[in-house]
């Protein structure tokens, strides 16, 4: 992510931080992130992922931690997980996902988060005291440079992030890094179901501080080619919810509505595996 961006994201989620803290409900997807103009929108991540945690998921965390779910997705159900396993979140913000990925990975699994903005850190291990759950850690760092070994994790997961970082095939080739032979690739993201050139340039801007922040989505086939560029198999897209013109506010004439119908957005979720050794 270009040193630029990197601050404007990271401004903007010590923001969300703080505010989920103070008891508001913090938002990537919508009016409360405006990472780029500061216009906001009238969607928030609720509408879009909060019907993917089921009750009983959010009954297993802090009021906070749930509050602050900022993804577009699920990505602690997409992966499978079992018990040993060790498991990594790129972007882990609030520690929602590390949370319960930690507990359904006891005992003798671990959950990594991995952060960059000190104020989500410091949300995330606060509601890790307070859900008690051991074994999960909270890391500083970007998504573009993991602070952990190679082959150390059993399953990489990412919520609604990925689309925030400049050097996509970086965070891929991190993520097939740091997994061990066999591993998994499961990640709840934002695409674009088409080509996105087709879209005017007032249309893609708006889409992209919605969806992106800053930087906005990969097309669905781009996204297929970086993991099978970084030697990931089994790789497929499977399309959970297409966004509604209609929801946002800024698409304000029919014109820009329908353009957005034609190349549409969407939450994904996106599966892949690294190849066993030998």
């Amino acid at each position: 992510m270009g040193e630029g961006l990197r601050e404007r994201v990271r401004e903007k989620y010590a923001e969300l931080a703080t505010a989920a803290g103070g008891g508001s409900e913090g938002s990537c997807c919508g009016g409360s992130c405006g990472c780029g103009s500061g216009t906001g929108t009238v969607v928030r991540v609720s509408d879009l992922s909060g019907k993917s945690y089921s009750e009983a998921e959010r009954g297993e965390l802090p009021l906070l931690a749930a509050g602050a779910s900022l993804g577009c997705g699920n990505p602690v159900a997409l992966a499978g997980l079992s018990l040993g396993e060790v498991v990594l979140d790129l972007g882990s913000g609030g520690g929602i996902d590390v949370l319960l990925s930690a507990r359904r990975v006891a005992p003798g699994g671990k959950a990594y988060g991995l952060d960059m903005t000190d104020e989500m850190l410091e949300l995330a291990r606060g509601n890790q005291e307070e859900a008690g759950v051991g074994n999960a850690e909270f890391l500083k760092g970007q998504i573009e440079a993991v602070p952990l070994p190679d082959a150390h994790v059993d399953v990489v997961i990412s919520n609604c992030v990925v689309n925030l970082s400049t050097d996509k095939p970086r965070v891929i080739s991190e993520a097939f890094r740091v997994l061990k032979p066999g591993g998994r690739f499961a990640v709840s993201d934002v695409v674009f179901l088409g080509d996105k050139r087709d879209l005017p340039g007032e249309v893609l801007e708006t889409v992209g501080l919605w969806t992106g922040c800053v930087v906005g989505a990969l097309e669905r086939g781009e996204y297929e080619g970086l993991l099978a560029a970084a030697g990931f198999e089994d790789v497929s897209v499977e399309v959970t919810d297409v966004y509604d013109p209609e929801m946002i506010e800024d698409l304000d004439t029919e014109e820009k509505r329908t353009a957005l119908r034609e190349v549409p957005a969407a939450s994904a979720f996106i599966r892949a595996r690294k190849p066993e050794a030998g």
